[in-house]
């Protein structure tokens, strides 16, 4: 089958804690998986049926890779290393946060890591892939901390920056191939809402590929009777026939 010239970056699918941070840690399992996109590598990584998968298994909890470098606390608890999750629970242990040294051993290890991958496609020999896809989940219902919060969210948003990561066309060409490989009605995958795109899509976005910010609805998979709650655990086949759907709408798309 022939390989789409698409590169995935999926930022957001660890659930790992990063060594350097052992000990330090006071989330439960259950904090650390709502805060992730959880099995979202699992969805979207289609391996050598794209140009190339960018992910990691770091959980965003620790050092969130769709963040500025600089974005950090006490400034903003939610930036690149957090010192709450987007449900405000505290992730370090009293008197535990890491200090300034390790923060920046943190991010030249994982974060700057991540980027150079990205920056190495964008500049190497090999020919372009033709579009690039940032890959989340998100909540079915918009947190606390998020600009609609409260809000029922639709079952996949695209986000293009408001048109200046990828041209609009583009966009909405993508947006017609994801309802029609996911069966879904035209108001359940919106463009630029409740995301416009993050930092990762606001910064490689048009430079020179066009790039999409992907999120898809936690509710098709994390509920029941695909979604144990009290294990964590989901249904295998429920998540192969989304990765189906989601290569399928790349295939309409190309």
């Amino acid at each position: 089958m022939m390989s789409l010239p698409v590169l995935l970056s999926i930022p957001h699918g660890g659930m790992d804690v990063p060594i350097e941070l052992l000990g330090r840690v006071c989330l439960e399992r259950a904090d650390l998986f709502d805060d992730s996109d959880a099995y979202s590598r699992e969805i979207y990584d289609l391996g050598e049926r794209v140009a190339a998968v960018i992910s990691t298994g770091i959980a965003r909890a620790f050092i969130d890779l769709n963040r500025a470098p600089d974005d950090l606390p006490a400034q903003n608890p939610d930036g690149v290393v957090k010192s709450h999750t987007c449900y405000g629970k505290a992730i370090y242990c009293k008197d535990a946060q890491p200090d300034e040294n390790l923060v920046k051993r943190l991010l030249d290890k994982y974060y700057f890591s991540y980027h150079r991958r990205i920056k190495n496609i964008l500049s190497g020999d090999d020919p372009l892939p033709e579009l690039a896809l940032d890959c989340h989940s998100m909540a079915a219902v918009g947190p606390a901390i998020s600009p609609d919060k409260g809000k029922k969210r639709p079952m996949i948003c695209l986000g293009d920056v408001r048109g200046t990561s990828c041209p609009r066309g583009k966009t909405e060409q993508l947006a017609a191939c994801m309802r029609e490989a996911f069966s879904l009605r035209e108001n359940e995958v919106t463009i630029n809402r409740p995301f416009a795109g993050g930092y990762i899509t606001r910064t490689y976005g048009g430079r020179p590929l066009p790039w999409i910010q992907v999120e898809m609805n936690r509710s098709l998979y994390l509920r029941k009777p695909f979604f144990d709650r009290d294990t964590l655990s989901v249904n295998e086949n429920r998540l192969r026939e989304l990765g189906g759907q989601f290569e399928k709408a790349l295939r309409l798309y190309f």
